[in-house]
């Protein structure tokens, strides 16, 4: 026994037994729009402080009332120094609220013109400012944040001789994933956002170069 789908202009879709192709649906915001952005630090100090943001995302709405986050990755760590003593290197995502002031210092990304979004006809992102550190903590801005991580890895660096920049490094793990956690995305209304920051103070002597992803959309309901 199986289903049938009517999909788009009345085709219909079989499902279960009627099947005999793939089927597959995609996620679409109604009324809204999709959009990405991927970075990479500059090398970070050594032994970088606990709390030190790392990564800004800050949304103003205006004609979109919210922004959802879908994803937040870590893709990946370049170790440039190695660590003369084994440690924790850690990251939390912290949702923030009453953002009125952006933070500064490192590289302030592009959000206006063809810049983050996933098909050239989108409208500019309303995401007012998205900063990512060159080799130091980023200036907070005025904002509160939550007391609690929605999210965040927790990395062992040991100690060993690095001979050239390829052979150290961490594979891809997620911050956040509301696909893999529910599907609920982590939701930002006006002069909201999020933060990456330090969790731990890092090994002596260790320098490296992180790259963040985050997949968001923004929407005028939720």
């Amino acid at each position: 026994m199986g289903i049938q789908v009517i999909g788009n202009g009345g085709v219909i879709i079989g499902a279960g037994e009627e099947a005999r192709k793939p089927m597959h649906t995609t996620l679409i915001p109604g009324t809204g729009n999709w959009y990405r952005y991927s970075g990479f630090t500059g090398t970070i100090g050594a032994a970088l402080a606990a709390n030190s943001e790392l990564l800004q995302f800050r949304f103003v709405s205006g004609t979109k009332s919210y922004a959802l986050v879908r994803s937040v990755s870590l893709d990946g760590i370049g170790i440039v120094a190695v660590a003369t003593a084994a440690g924790p290197l850690g990251f939390d995502l912290i949702p923030a609220r009453a953002w009125t002031a952006a933070g500064s210092g490192g590289t302030r990304i592009a959000t206006s013109g063809d810049n983050l979004q996933m098909e050239t006809a989108l409208a500019t992102t309303q995401v007012n400012d998205i900063g990512i550190a060159t080799t130091g903590a980023l200036t907070a801005g005025t904002k509160t944040l939550d007391a609690n991580a929605q999210g965040g890895a927790l990395l062992s660096i040991g100690t060993g001789a690095v001979t050239t920049y390829a052979s150290g490094g961490i594979d891809k793990v997620y911050l956040f994933n509301s696909t893999n956690e529910g599907d609920m995305p982590l939701v930002f209304a006006n002069q909201e956002g999020f933060v990456v920051r330090t969790s731990h103070a890092g090994p002596t002597a260790l320098t490296y170069v992180a790259r963040f992803t985050i997949v968001w959309a923004e929407v005028t309901a939720f």
